[in-house]
């Protein structure tokens, strides 16, 4: 299934929009702080018939890189919210978002009437400590992806194996991560890069560190059924969960309607591309 891809006026320009499959019943879908919209593709192509599933770059990624900021998390829910009303009323429509996009998702989802949320590793506000500095933690946590982001590699398939090596997917390699690195790669031979922009995801970074009440008060206002989907391995592949048990309890705790569930035996970023969890995320959005 190959999307079909469209563009949406926003301030400042266009944003891209793929919708994949031709079914009535849509969902709309939010990639992470340095992915495109093909993170969704693997999901989208798991769906029954009667779905599809609209997603789109985010300003600074992938073909809508050269939208102007200002950027921040409240600009992107403003630009998907006009997404979703471009493909229907919002009270049919199913949103969600994939870690950074969850949190997008939830902004966008506060005071509106979408027919369900559903956040995908991500979404839980996680407060600096005390004192801490949100550029020390900024690098400290996105210094690796902000690297990434200004390196040149000498081919397309140069940049494919550098992701092939990453730990998330080391040992959980497939044709759709494929596909989605492929996107991403932009330049000639010798300076191949990612379309990704450091100057939107590093002031979206800082927004996601320093906007923790903003994203507490957005959940609280959200009336539409919301749902979580969580990984119980992390963005390296590591044992502890990118949203770890204690941060979700601690949510569910003060919004019991809050639906939590972990997809087990993927991690932060196979959640969407192994074939199994993609499945289940799936038939989470379309029950």
């Amino acid at each position: 299934m190959n999307p079909v891809l469209s563009d949406v006026e926003v301030p400042g320009g266009t944003l891209r929009v793929a919708r994949f499959g031709t079914g009535p019943r849509v969902i709309v879908a939010v990639h992470g702080i340095t992915a495109s919209l093909m993170a969704w593709a693997g999901v989208a192509r798991r769906l029954p018939a009667e779905w599809s599933l609209v997603a789109m770059d985010l300003r600074g990624r992938g073909h809508s890189a050269g939208l102007p900021g200002p950027y921040g998390l409240e600009r992107h829910a403003e630009d998907v919210n006009l997404v979703a009303r471009s493909v229907g009323a919002e009270s049919g429509v199913v949103l969600t978002g994939h870690s950074m996009g969850a949190y997008v998702a939830a902004l966008a989802a506060a005071g509106r009437d979408y027919a369900r949320v559903v956040l995908v590793d991500g979404g839980l506000p996680m407060p600096l400590p005390p004192g801490a500095d949100p550029d020390a933690v900024l690098e400290a946590t996105l210094g690796p992806a902000l690297a990434r982001l200004d390196q040149t590699f000498p081919s397309v398939g140069a940049y494919v194996d550098f992701f092939r090596a990453h730990p998330a997917f080391a040992e959980a390699w497939t044709g759709e991560a494929e596909e989605y690195v492929r996107y991403d790669a932009r330049g000639p031979e010798g300076a191949v890069r990612s379309r990704a922009r450091r100057e939107p995801v590093r002031e979206d970074g800082r927004w996601l560190l320093t906007e923790g009440e903003a994203v507490g008060a957005a959940l609280n206002a959200i009336t539409s059924p919301v749902s979580l989907l969580r990984a119980p391995r992390g963005l390296l592949n590591q044992p502890v969960g990118f949203l770890p048990d204690e941060l979700a309890a601690a949510w569910v705790r003060r919004l019991p309607a809050l639906e939590d569930e972990v997809v087990d035996d993927c991690n932060h970023y196979t959640i969407l591309f192994d074939d199994r969890c993609a499945s289940l995320v799936a038939g989470h959005l379309s029950r």
